[in-house]
């Protein structure tokens, strides 16, 4: 599970440069994983027959679109990249939003609080706590800050499946009341909008966007439960978290 996490790590910080205003969404995952693919595998064929190990998301998307339709980036539109690794027999999940040059004030708001958000949720998980702790956590960050929660993607267990049984709510649910204990690995990816946190689903049956066609974010970690508290899996090798180097939320006056 490290392996696999610090893999997507990796291709995130390799991608992450080359988000630029005029860069296209089509294709930039498989150009830079093929030349060093090392057995790592797609998720994309048994979850949507697509080609990538990554896919993408613009603007009001909460679910990464189909990146097999062409689009380009334009000056002030946010991007999330999401990078599947399944390698060695395990998975490595993670994505974080990336500006495309420089973008309105609320749209670099709406990627700091999500990032925040997520910050939360991890600081609630540990050994001993329920996992409704972590939805707890993230939906009185995100009230705080008057940002919708999306409830109709969740976080999930994660290693040698895909997606396991376990279930994370980015909202409070006393329902969610497993007990978190070391050896669990999950994600954590809450989904913050502008407006109203209802979505709907395009007729791909993949792509699932805000209906009143405000902006979304997404952050997301793959963590592991140890006996001292909680590790993040989707770090490089020295530990670097995408997150932190490239710039969220450059802000100008668009």
């Amino acid at each position: 599970m490290r392996r696999a996490g610090a893999a997507a790590a990796e291709i995130l910080l390799e991608v992450g440069p080359h988000v630029v205003p005029g860069s296209p969404l089509t294709g930039w995952t498989r150009w830079f994983i093929r030349p060093h693919r090392q057995g790592w595998l797609s998720q994309s064929p048994e979850l949507s027959g697509l080609p990538e190990v990554g896919v993408t998301s613009v603007n009001e998307v909460n679910f990464p679109r189909n990146s097999r339709q062409s689009a380009v980036g334009r000056r002030g539109h946010r991007q999330r990249g999401r990078h599947d690794l399944p390698r060695w027999g395990a998975w490595g999940f993670l994505g974080k939003p990336r500006p495309w040059g420089r973008c309105r004030a609320l749209t670099g708001v709406l990627g700091i609080e999500t990032r925040l958000a997520m910050d939360e949720g991890i600081a609630a998980a540990g050994p001993g706590q329920p996992v409704h702790a972590i939805g707890r956590a993230i939906e009185r960050h995100a009230r705080k800050h008057g940002l919708g929660g999306v409830r109709e993607f969740i976080g999930h267990g994660i290693g040698t499946e895909f997606h396991s049984g376990l279930q994370i709510p980015h909202y409070h649910d006393a329902r969610a009341s497993t007990i978190l204990v070391p050896g669990m690995t999950f994600t954590i990816e809450p989904m913050l909008t502008l407006g109203d946190p209802a979505c709907g689903m395009w007729n791909d049956n993949w792509t699932a966007v805000t209906l009143d066609g405000r902006r979304t974010a997404q952050f997301e970690h793959t963590l592991l439960v140890t006996d001292e508290g909680i590790e993040l899996l989707t770090v490089t090798a020295d530990g670097t978290v995408p997150a932190d180097v490239f710039a969220l939320a450059p802000v100008g006056a668009l």
